[in-house]
């Protein structure tokens, strides 16, 4: 079968491999939709500081069920599904206490472990979500991306009724501030520092209070939305290192702000306002099963909008040229994605 190989920076190559096995346990499916994510860019570039090369890229994904190993349960031939892309130990502290997308040796297919860029894919059935016949391949691909939205929403509490502050308005972004929408926010803001057709894609999403901060700082835009009930949750999504200060300085006594983004070395925090405002920073970190579940369910459900997310398809053999068009468009563009025979 042909498989995709990031050789070395910059350089993908197709090579034919043997066809996966199937062993107990495991899952085997036909690789339909591959989505592109800022994570793999990096890798292109060279800056991931976690992979070696070469690698097999694609964490998310969706496809079709072509074999089911011996011991599994409630996977079948023929089935849509999307699967985990997290490798976890199952006996480290973390993962004794359920929290195995912390795990303390975890790796995740597509950086540490061969990833999906290939016609055929074996995972264990255990990581295997079952995706309705009614979403599309496509809106299997996006389930990674909402369940980080899951994830980081379920982090901040209720949400019912609180005021809520994105930074960022790329996919992941656009994505939180869907599912807080979905968890019962009131008022949603969300915006970036690079303007563009990102903000318009957010509308396109319901979400209708935007900002964009070469033109509106944000608190400014925070005063203009909120008012004087403020906001009680931030969400930043950008890697920005001044946001979460920025958020400190501005969000309501009592607040939570969440960290999706990673942002290059120490990021400051005014810990008097930390202290006296009773606010608390916490970061988010990928996802746990029940929220690809909970991703799902919002999709197929249609809380969750996803036809503006997707910028442009390119076909498997055409790999390289998705990567290029990110690159050449990452102003505008959300959801690059690569298919194969679907």
């Amino acid at each position: 079968m042909k498989q995709a190989v990031v050789t070395e920076p910059g350089k993908i190559e197709f090579k034919e491999v043997s066809e996966p096995i199937c062993h107990w346990g495991e899952v085997m499916m036909e690789v339909k939709v591959i989505g592109v994510c800022g994570s793999d860019i990096h890798v292109w570039h060279g800056k991931h500081p976690f992979v070696t090369y070469p690698l097999v890229q694609g964490h998310e994904f969706s496809g079709k069920v072509l074999k089911v190993g011996d011991g599994v349960k409630g996977i079948k031939k023929g089935m849509k599904v999307t699967a985990l892309p997290q490798v976890v130990c199952g006996n480290c502290g973390p993962c004794r206490s359920g929290l195995f997308n912390v795990c303390e040796n975890l790796a995740v297919r597509g950086f540490q472990a061969a990833g999906c860029a290939s016609n055929l894919y074996v995972v264990p059935a255990g990581s295997v979500i079952p995706i309705p016949d009614s979403m599309t391949y496509e809106q299997g691909a996006l389930v990674e991306p909402l369940a980080c939205g899951a994830h980081s929403t379920s982090l901040a509490g209720d949400l019912t009724g609180k005021n809520v502050l994105v930074v960022g308005a790329a996919t992941i972004g656009n994505l939180v501030a869907q599912a807080a929408r979905c968890r019962g926010a009131k008022k949603i803001l969300i915006g970036n520092r690079s303007g563009g057709r990102k903000l318009e894609v957010a509308k396109e999403c319901g979400l209708n209070e935007t900002f964009y901060q070469k033109n509106e700082s944000i608190p400014d835009a925070v005063k203009r939305v909120f008012g004087d009930e403020g906001y009680q949750v931030a969400f930043e999504c950008a890697g920005a290192r001044e946001i979460p200060k920025i958020a400190c300085e501005t969000i309501s006594k009592g607040g939570v702000i969440i960290v999706l983004g990673v942002a290059g070395g120490d990021t400051p925090i005014p810990m008097a306002i930390l202290n006296e405002h009773q606010l608390t920073v916490r970061g988010s970190m990928m996802y746990q099963h029940c929220d690809y579940k909970q991703a799902v369910e919002w999709i197929a459900s249609g809380e969750v909008i996803t036809d503006p997310l997707l910028s442009k398809e390119f076909k498997f053999d055409k790999y390289p040229e998705a990567y290029k068009f990110i690159d050449e468009h990452s102003k505008d563009i959300m959801k690059v994605m690569v298919t194969l025979g679907k």
